[in-house]
């Protein structure tokens, strides 16, 4: 490998490259990475209309390493170290976090793979199977369907065993401390899934449990997450449900905090609701239509509900690259703050559209 002169000025590739020097001599390793560019317009929010270029519109730009290191015994060592970033500025994603997006080590063998460090919830990636647009574009489950974890979708100092799969169906087990000082259970995490498929079929349950962060809140508050996603392919077309119940504190929260519609008093998000979702992909031949709507159902007394209606279109012009479009309009109810964001972005109005282009290598 060549030498990189420019480690002062570039220390993510710097370490990236070290690091794939050390282990390229393992058993198979992988760099790979997204580059996901786009141009966004936003309105319906008291920023009114926004215009921007975009890192992580159809999906989070990144760059990872994957290796394995057999053990003999049908054993192998594992590994991930995957960084976000922003390919509009070049700015560090996940709040500046090296390997923000997952990172972690473990061991995969016949009874199935144990892996520690930060990793996606169960939960999520069963939001994710179930979602036309994979949780990214405009169109983005996110912006309305609950997701919980240390950052929406993650969780930090985990565990994790998925089994082998048997007839189909696997299972995965995730299990996460807080890590706080003054009492043990604060902040602690557990979530699962199931993960059945049948020839065209695809049906998984995902179920996430998080304290709250101290000890004051905790308790009946914990923030419940269950789901069930199904996918089933019928040739012509994908079709695409899941439906969710949400209990306790920060079950459901607004994906921008910032009160974006002027409220002249920051509205709560729920902590008892119901989603719904439904939706469409139509492949025919390079190209691929998406569409997807979504209902948030509000159980508390503000009764905050919302709806939102998305379509898509994607354009492959090689294996590795893909150019794509997408919009949605979100229709927020008794001072509901739901906003249409991205892969990676929260949104700051009531609809948003996107022209982009990913190239993945």
């Amino acid at each position: 490998m060549k030498t990189i002169r420019t480690r002062r000025r570039y220390p993510l590739v710097a370490l990236l490259a070290g690091v794939c020097s050390a282990v390229c001599a393992q058993d198979a390793v992988t760099v790979y990475g997204v580059l996901d560019v786009a141009a966004v317009q936003e309105a319906g929010g008291s920023a009114g209309k926004v215009t921007k270029i975009s890192s992580g519109v159809g999906a989070g730009s990144r760059i990872g390493i994957r290796g394995s290191e057999h053990l003999g015994g049908g054993t192998s060592a594992i590994f991930l170290l995957e960084s976000g970033f922003q390919a509009d500025t070049g700015a560090m994603g996940q709040g500046g976090l090296l390997f923000g997006r997952q990172i972690y080590v473990g061991l995969q063998g016949r009874l199935g793979t144990v892996t520690v460090g930060r990793q996606y919830t169960p939960h999520y990636m069963t939001t994710v199977m179930a979602d036309p647009f994979g949780s990214g574009y405009v169109g983005d489950s996110k912006n309305m369907l609950a997701v919980t974890g240390n950052s929406f979708s993650r969780m930090d100092n985990t565990v994790k065993y998925v089994s082998p799969t048997a007839h189909g169906l696997f299972l995965e087990l995730v299990a996460a401390p807080g890590e706080t000082s003054t009492d043990r259970a604060s902040g602690r995490q557990l979530g699962l899934a199931l993960d059945y498929t049948s020839g065209p079929l695809r049906l998984r349950f995902g179920y996430h449990d998080r304290n709250n962060d101290t000890d004051i809140l905790r308790g009946t508050d914990n923030a419940k997450n269950a789901i069930v996603g199904a996918v089933y392919d019928a040739g012509m077309a994908k079709i695409h449900a899941s439906y969710g119940r949400n209990r306790g504190l920060n079950s459901s929260v607004w994906r921008n905090s910032a009160n974006p519609y002027g409220y002249a008093e920051a509205p709560l998000a729920s902590t008892d609701s119901r989603d719904a979702l439904l939706g469409l992909t139509v492949p025919f031949g390079s190209h691929a239509l998406m569409a997807s709507w979504m209902r948030k159902d509000d159980r508390n007394l503000a009764n905050r509900d919302a709806s939102q209606f998305a379509l898509g279109y994607r354009y492959l012009l090689s294996k590795r690259t893909e150019l794509h479009a997408a919009w949605a309009r979100i229709d927020n109810r008794n001072g509901a703050s739901y906003t249409v964001g991205s892969a990676i972005e929260h949104g700051t109005g009531d609809r948003a559209t996107s022209i982009g282009i990913r190239h993945s290598f």
